[in-house]
């Protein structure tokens, strides 16, 4: 019998994201037989209010990242790191028999300053030799990382691709490592799906759905390079990207230069993807680089054929039959979406799947131990 247990998650914050909506579903099963508490750097985001009663929330500071101003923005990563020992002693103290920072970057910083009485574990959701990039400021941040993941007690890694990645970078880091895939509760996923959604898809033509932030990693540039010589060459066919990000501006105007306005659409930021997930015709994630992305999970439950680049994705749909990777190129995807268009509409032809049962056996495992 596993005893009761104070944990503390740690995230930037809990707006929409496959991170944070991970760490939603998975405080939600703990709260039943752990004493659970999540501490954000910024407060209100969009899943607050899918979290249950039974967890406590807090936050450092009392402003969304998005309210920030530019200088706000520089100066509190740098505030957290200089003054994290304070922040700590003030905000944390030593309430926790378990704290877990549940994404790379400040709040793992914040998290391992060390308390005797707790235990420390560090989640990795990304291929941390691609995460902050390859500016001199990336390296700065992998330089002063090194240190930081040493005080851990444990480290978690979303895939075994993510956990390679990770031991290539630090490979003096002696901490114990495992790997436990993402959880989502897959009974939410197919509730939410039969809402209703505010876009009609054309069912003449396909309808490709990709769920990102508008970010450099997630390639939607290189997408709207891509549809944009396909509708040139006679390949009928719409892109619906559902999220927002601080690239949007930059791809709009990506998208009237190329004057494929009719069919590459940015939906924007949607809490409740799910029903335009699975009215398309296909789940695309075209990305650069991925650690364990849950919206591809979420894909499984919802039955959809799905189509990525080679990343660390490909261990999501491991066994899925439904599904196809494409060489992680321009011209890989041009080549591959080419082929899907003309073989035409396909269905997954599978049962409803989803592999990951178990998950939460083993986290409850791993602080209990």
């Amino acid at each position: 019998m596993i005893s009761l247990k104070k944990l503390l998650f740690g995230i930037t914050s809990l707006t929409i994201g496959g991170a944070e909506r991970v760490l939603v579903d998975i405080a939600n099963k703990l709260c039943e037989t752990h004493e659970i508490t999540i501490f954000t750097i910024y407060p209100n985001g969009e899943f607050e209010k899918s979290l249950s009663p039974e967890i406590e929330l807090k936050s450092l500071y009392n402003k969304q990242y998005k309210e920030l101003n530019i200088f706000e923005k520089i100066l509190m990563p740098i505030h957290i790191l200089i003054n994290q020992k304070g922040i700590y002693k003030k905000h944390i103290k030593d309430d926790f028999d378990i704290e877990i920072a549940f994404l790379e970057g400040p709040i793992t910083r914040l998290f391992s300053t060390q308390n005797p009485n707790t235990k420390k574990i560090a989640w990795i959701h990304n291929d941390i030799s691609k995460v902050f990039g390859n500016s001199l400021k990336s390296k700065i941040k992998r330089f002063i990382d090194k240190k930081i993941y040493s005080k851990y007690d444990k480290l978690v890694f979303v895939s075994k691709d993510n956990k390679t990645k990770f031991q290539e970078v630090y490979k003096e880091n002696r901490v114990k490592k495992e790997v436990i895939y993402n959880y989502v509760d897959k009974n939410i996923v197919i509730e939410k799906s039969n809402q209703e959604s505010d876009i009609k898809f054309d069912e003449n033509t396909i309808d490709f759905v990709t769920v990102a932030r508008l970010v450099e990693q997630k390639a939607i540039d290189r997408l709207i390079r891509v549809h944009s010589k396909l509708i040139a060459n006679g390949y009928k066919h719409n892109f619906y990207i559902i999220g927002n990000g601080p690239d949007r501006e930059k791809l709009e105007k990506m998208i009237n230069d190329n004057n494929v306005q009719q069919t590459f659409k940015l939906i924007g930021q949607r809490e409740n993807p799910y029903p335009f997930m699975k009215q398309a015709d296909y789940f695309c994630l075209l990305s650069h680089y991925e650690g364990y992305p849950m919206v591809v999970e979420e894909a499984k439950i919802l039955n959809k054929y799905i189509l990525i680049t080679d990343t660390a994705a490909r261990e999501v749909i491991r066994d899925y039959s439904a599904s196809q990777i494409f060489k992680n190129s321009d011209d890989g995807i041009y080549n591959g979406l080419k082929e899907i268009i003309e073989k035409g509409k396909q269905s997954s032809d599978i049962e409803k799947y989803y592999e990951n049962e178990g998950i939460i056996e083993k986290i409850i495992k791993i602080v209990g131990e």
